[in-house]
């Protein structure tokens, strides 16, 4: 299998059993950071197919919504530190070099197929890999016995050119002055500088992080990061366009195997499982055909206030509508009979009980394994409502009104449910123009509830990447501030476990 779309490639030798899977390459560096140029040689079992790309994908999905909770800089390099170490580390050298390749092109074969997978995983290894470029330029220059980040450099054919000791000491004035630079004079006769077109240093330039000369920017070793993640970026962003124009093919050929993994990998929910949100200080469940309209307006995400809106001016919702909004009542803890009895309450304005029973009744109980196959299905999580099949019409309300929403109506709908200030509605359109969807959404809950993560006892955990996650992080909020009265009826958050 070649969808990966590598820079250099190897012949690849055939599967030898129908079980394998062929083809997937190692990489060449003998650190944590990988350019992933190579095409893989080695074979996997199907097991190992999925259990290595769901490995990877948890550690990308951890960046993404880390940077849609704008953590500090260093509570970020920690918490990604630890899910590297949980999710792509092992023992044995040899295994876990294996398990980073083989995961990074399983993911490159699968979010190759649209421009919105591709920009994505494109963001999210472009971050991965500066992380760890940073953590070998930090080793390296914490005075470790070999210097990784030069020996990176020289196994990866990096040109360079370096910035000889007589011109240097030339430039010795100009280049001391360059702010964050050596501290001292024994720090730059030890720093090694590089020359190269400043072109390719425009991030430094525009943060006045190196020297420029006729066309040149002398960079410190340390800075070299810059440098090499845009590459990484530029050479990653050509393959997946390669591997986009391939996909279609391989994954027709490897129908019976490999290709319906790729093409559900970017809906699988890593995650921690969906909230059981709100419980009644009885025990009993609390959300309720009663309480849901109260709550809606509290403490559901867009999507849902959107698909609740929709139930109650039309009295009914088309299919998928009732598939996304119905499993995540059922996900936030509604059973079987208060869901049919707020489902019915709606529908019935416009039709009779016999109608709503013969035509609705049904796929209610069989979202919650009382018919068919009986099996209980899992609320939707973002990535599965981004890059679903999109609303047709006005008459639907599914989606994500973050990625479906024209600007337009985008900006007048925030106005309209007065979310935030001018500067806040503002912010959160700017992450919809840069189609960062998930930020958006969790732009919405930071303003939505000021100060939450000083408020003991709120997990923030998954607000931004599951509606379900969103929603318990309210009701607790509000639990919070409000002594236990979240709404009429006096609730509390149960956590269950895993969360």
């Amino acid at each position: 299998m070649n969808v990966a779309g590598p820079i250099r490639s190897r012949p690849l030798p055939p599967s030898a059993d129908s079980k394998d899977i062929g083809m997937l390459g190692s990489g060449s560096s003998s650190n944590d950071v990988d350019m992933y140029l190579d095409v893989p040689s080695f074979e996997l079992s199907l097991d190992e197919f999925e259990e290595y790309a769901l490995a990877r994908l948890k550690v990308l999905r951890k960046i993404e919504e880390m940077k849609t909770r704008n953590l500090p800089p260093e509570t970020f390099r920690t918490q990604l530190d630890a899910s590297i170490k949980t999710n792509l580390t092992s023992t044995q050298q040899q295994h876990k070099s294996k398990l980073d390749v083989a995961s990074h092109f399983i993911l490159r074969a699968a979010y190759c197929r649209t421009e919105d997978l591709r920009r994505w995983f494109l963001a999210q290894e472009c971050r991965l890999f500066r992380h760890r470029l940073e953590n070998l330029s930090n080793r390296s220059s914490a005075g470790a016995s070999t210097n990784g980040l030069r020996d990176f450099l020289a196994s990866n054919d990096f040109d360079l050119d370096p910035v000889s000791r007589e011109e240097k000491e030339e430039l010795r004035d100009k280049l001391l002055q360059v702010p964050g630079g050596p501290m001292n004079p024994i720090e730059f006769i030890n720093t090694q500088y590089y020359r190269v077109p400043f072109v390719q240093a425009l991030e430094l330039v525009s943060k006045r992080e190196c020297y420029v000369e006729k066309g040149q920017a002398y960079v410190p070793l340390a800075r070299i990061v810059s440098i090499v993640a845009a590459k990484f970026r530029v050479a990653l962003s050509k393959s997946l366009a390669l591997a986009a124009g391939v996909f279609g093919q391989v994954a027709h050929d490897e129908a019976s195997r490999i290709g319906p993994l790729l093409k559900s990998m970017n809906s699988q929910y890593t995650g921690p499982s969906a909230p059981n949100a709100v419980m009644g200080m009885d025990g009993e469940n609390a959300l309720t055909a009663a309480t849901v309209d109260a709550l809606a307006d509290q403490s559901m995400p867009l999507c849902m206030q959107q698909l609740h809106q929709g139930l109650k001016r039309d009295h009914k919702l088309k299919h998928q509508g009732r598939l996304q909004f119905g499993l995540f009542l059922k996900g936030a803890g509604m059973s079987l009979e208060e869901h049919t009895l707020f489902f019915q309450r709606e529908f019935t304005r416009i039709m009779t009980s016999e109608q709503f029973n013969k035509s609705y009744s049904y796929s209610i109980r069989h979202m919650h394994g009382k018919e068919g196959k009986r099996a209980s299905y899992t609320p939707y999580n973002c990535m599965k409502i981004i890059f679903g099949n999109p609303p047709q019409s006005g008459l639907e309300h599914h989606g994500c009104p973050y990625k479906h929403y024209d600007e337009q109506n985008l900006s007048a709908l925030l106005t309209k449910l007065k979310i935030g200030s001018v500067a806040d509605r503002d912010a959160i359109m700017a992450h919809k123009k840069d189609g960062n969807f998930q930020l958006a959404c969790a732009k919405h809950f930071e303003v939505s509830h000021p100060a939450a993560t000083t408020v003991d006892g709120i997990n923030l955990d998954g607000v931004g990447n599951h509606p379900n996650a969103w929603f318990s992080a309210s009701v607790s909020y509000h639990n919070a501030k409000n002594g236990g009265g979240a709404s009429s009826s006096n609730m509390v958050l149960v956590k269950p476990e895993g969360m």
